[in-house]
């Protein structure tokens, strides 16, 4: 299976363009409250040009998310779905071990 190599700007673009949906702005709405053009606002979400880090900083103010969020490439649902079932299990591992050492520890104190 090929890996797909990862592109900064169109996941900092995908990354801006779904947080500013889920916060409910328009581009005109999140370009203003960042202090920058609209248009610009328009060619970053189209991954055309990528901002300074000090825009870069201001757009995560407004969109209450951290700066590195916007970076953060996300995984495939199977990768995800291995991720959650590797956690599982870990936990049900843990869990069990913890059984039995409470039940190995009640029949040693019977046996006193």
């Amino acid at each position: 299976m090929k890996e797909k190599t990862v592109n900064i700007r169109e996941t900092f673009a995908k990354n801006l363009r779904e947080n500013r949906r889920k916060c409910g702005l328009t581009q005109a709405q999140l370009a203003e409250k960042a202090d920058i053009s609209h248009h610009y606002l328009a060619m970053v979400e189209l991954s055309r040009n990528i901002p300074k880090v000090e825009t870069i900083e201001r757009l995560a103010k407004v969109l209450n998310v951290e700066f590195y969020e916007l970076f953060i490439v996300p995984l495939s649902p199977a990768m995800e779905m291995k991720k959650i079932h590797e956690v599982i299990i870990s936990d049900m591992k843990q869990i069990v071990s913890e059984a039995v050492e409470k039940a190995i520890d009640l029949k040693c104190k019977k046996r006193r």
